[in-house]
C-alpha cells in the first residue's frame, strides 16, 4: 500500500456522498443547499500545494457544485457524468498521469467502474459493503464528514509531506495560496 501511495499525482474524488453526506436538499427550484466539510477542501488544497492534482467526477451537475469547485480552484471536472470509467481514463490523459499513479475515492455502485481503472480506489467509511469489497482502503470517516482529509492525510504523510498538515512551520509554508 505504502508504495502506491508514493506514486499517487492525481486525486479523482466523487461528490455525493464523499465530499457531501449524500444527502440532496431540493425546494421548489431544484437543489437548494449542498453542506461541504470545510477539512475536505483543506486537504484537497494541501494535495494541489504539494503537486498533487485533483479532479472533480460527478454522477450530479448543479451550480452550487460548480462553486465549490470553483472557489476550491479545481482545474479538473467531470460534472453530469455517470459512466465513470471514459471519464477517469480522459481525466488521467488530461492530467498527464498513468492509471498507477491515480488515486479514486467513491462511495457507491456507480464509483465501482472508477475503481477498476485507476491504480489505488479508497471508499468512505458508510459505503455498501460491496463497494468496501472492492477498495483497496476503506477510510474511517464517512462522506461529507472529511473522509476526503483522511485520504489526503494518507497520500501526504506516504510521500514524505507531512509537515503540510502536522506542523505550524510547514502549513505556512503550503498556506501561501490556499482558499478551503
Amino acid at each position: 500500500m505504502q508504495e502506491k501511495l508514493q506514486k499517487i499525482k492525481l486525486v479523482i474524488t466523487d461528490v455525493d456522498g464523499v465530499l457531501t453526506d449524500g444527502l440532496l436538499h431540493y425546494d421548489a427550484h431544484g437543489e437548494a443547499i449542498k453542506s461541504f466539510h470545510v477539512r475536505d477542501g483543506l486537504g484537497i488544497r494541501m494535495l494541489m500545494e504539494q503537486g498533487i492534482q485533483v479532479a472533480v467526477l460527478s454522477g450530479r451537475s448543479s451550480p452550487i457544485l460548480q462553486k465549490r469547485i470553483d472557489d476550491l480552484g479545481i482545474k479538473l471536472a467531470y460534472l453530469g457524468k455517470l459512466e465513470k470509467e471514459s471519464a477517469c481514463i480522459d481525466l488521467m490523459r488530461q492530467a498527464g498521469v498513468t492509471a498507477e499513479e491515480t488515486a479514486y475515492i467513491g462511495d457507491d455502485s456507480v464509483d465501482l467502474p472508477a475503481f477498476a481503472v485507476c491504480g489505488l480506489a479508497f471508499a468512505v467509511n458508510d459505503a455498501p459493503s460491496y463497494v468496501q469489497d472492492n477498495a483497496d482502503y476503506v477510510l474511517e470517516r464517512v462522506g461529507g464528514k472529511g473522509a476526503f482529509r483522511e485520504m489526503s492525510d494518507i497520500i501526504l504523510q506516504a510521500q514524505g509531506k507531512m509537515d503540510t498538515f502536522s506542523t505550524a512551520k510547514g502549513f505556512l509554508k503550503a498556506v501561501a495560496n490556499m482558499a478551503q
